[in-house]
This record gives structure tokens, sequence and C-alpha cells, in this order.
């Protein structure tokens, strides 16, 4: 039995399926702590419009020696990957039944740390790209929205420990966001596991 048979979201031209409670609590939370203190931590600042703007939260990529990922102007070299991310990687694969070579890991450290709309639909993901986000820490909101659009057409609460998976055609139709909120909430951990294609 596929573990997200019975988890897909209806959404027309997407493949989403979450699945709540993929990980126990207190593996969830050991992996929090363990991740937030080791890794090496970034801030890059991207340029929009001839000004200099920071990333509304901290990054980190880690992956395979050729796992290079160009995401919003910046081309970012792997880390090599540590004992506890490669024991979760294997985890991840062994759940989509997809191999994985790279994961961007972003820390929200409070409601104004933010994603901004945008689809992950970079060239060296592939005609369909496959992204599967491991959720830790605070539970925050993700919105999606049509192309071309700007009204959210869905949204979904991600939990602690819970597993997201985008697959199909779902980057070639629809944006999603992680937006700033004033709502008190605790900090949380994303670790969106990516498949890089050498790029034709």
């Amino acid at each position: 039995m596929n573990l997200f048979d019975d988890n897909s979201l209806q959404l027309p031209n997407a493949d989403l399926k979450l699945h709540v409670g993929w990980l126990d609590r207190a593996t969830a939370d050991r992996w929090l702590t363990q991740l937030t203190a080791e890794t090496p931590w970034q801030q890059p600042v991207v340029h929009l419009y001839g000004r200099q703007h920071p990333v509304p939260r901290l990054v980190a990529w880690y992956g395979d020696a050729e796992a290079r990922y160009r995401y919003s102007g910046l081309t970012h070299q792997p880390l090599p990957w540590t004992a506890l991310l490669a024991q979760i990687r294997t985890q991840v694969v062994t759940a989509v039944e997809q191999p994985l070579n790279g994961v961007l890991l972003n820390y929200y450290r409070d409601g104004q740390d933010s994603m901004g709309w945008h689809s992950d639909d970079e060239a060296e993901l592939g005609r369909d790209p496959l992204v599967v986000s491991l959720n830790l820490g605070g539970a925050r909101r993700f919105d999606l929205r049509r192309k071309g659009q700007t009204r959210i057409e869905h949204s979904l609460v991600l939990e602690h420990g819970s597993l997201l998976v985008m697959a199909g055609p779902t980057q070639h139709y629809w944006q999603h966001q992680v937006a700033k909120t004033r709502s008190a909430c605790a900090p949380r951990l994303n670790l969106t596991f990516r498949l890089i294609r050498p790029c034709e």
C-alpha cells in the first residue's frame, strides 16, 4: 500500500499529497533540535529592481556533489550530507519511492520570516519536478494559487512531522507561498527534498 493513497488533495492540474503525522513526535522533536543547532545557516541577499534584499528566512543547501541548485538568481553549491540528513533522505526516498539528491533547509525564526509566491520550476528540476517537504516545528499556513491569478485558491496547515509531496504538473499550473503572520508561532524548519538533473 502506498503511504499516500488516502491523502491526495483534489486540485486540478496538480498532484499533491499530504501525510499528517508522518513522523512520530519524539523523532520530529529530536530532528528539529539537532538540525537547528548544527546547520550552518545563511541569509542570502537577492537583487531585485536594483536593490538588495536579505532573504526573509535562514537557509542551507545540502546534496550530492553534482546537485548544484540555482534559484532567485543565486547558485547554491551543496554542502555534503550529514549523518542525520542522509538518514532522513533515506526515509523520505523510501516513502516516495523516487530518488532525491538534494535538500533545501529553510528556517523560519518567527512569523515575520516567510517565502513569497513562486513555483519550483527551475530547469534542473526536470519536466515534472518532484518536491518533498518535511515540516518540523511551528505550524504555518501553506497557500496555493493558480499561475497568473492573485486569489488564494487553497490553503493547508503544515504541522510538526508532516510530509507534503508535490509532483506531476503541479509546478506548471500552481504557485505557493508561506506568508508572514502577526500570530504568535514557534520557529519552523522546512526540509524540501528535490532531484536535481543535469541541464542539457
